[in-house]
């Protein structure tokens, strides 16, 4: 079944004032634009990754290479997304890797 916004309420479960930057366990899942199945399909319960597939567990598997303070957990690679666990490890890296994304923001805290 599609996504359909009229009969799948989506809302945040994010905490509210809750810092994400601090370290921890975070369970994450990115979806494919428009929910298009493209890193390969499901057969006979289990997931078949096509080129895509491998490249994206290929690339989550290089997080760390990136982001040194984040190890990875569990994760798996579905038709249309992607979920896994991050942990983060270091606060002031955290804050760091945010801020250089997020120049508009007051990092001196």
């Amino acid at each position: 079944m599609a996504y359909d916004p009229q009969i799948h309420h989506r809302h945040s479960i994010r905490l509210k004032g809750y810092d994400y930057t601090q370290p921890g366990a975070y369970f994450i899942t990115i979806c494919t634009k428009a929910r298009q199945c493209l890193f390969g399909n499901v057969v006979k319960s289990e997931m078949q990754l096509n080129c895509l597939g491998h490249i994206a567990f290929n690339y989550w598997q290089t997080i760390p290479d990136h982001f040194p303070h984040i190890e990875l957990d569990t994760f798996v690679v579905m038709p249309n997304h992607l979920h896994g666990i991050l942990i983060m490890t270091d606060k002031h890296a955290g804050e760091q890797q945010f801020c250089a994304f997020n120049q508009h923001l007051d990092c001196n805290r």
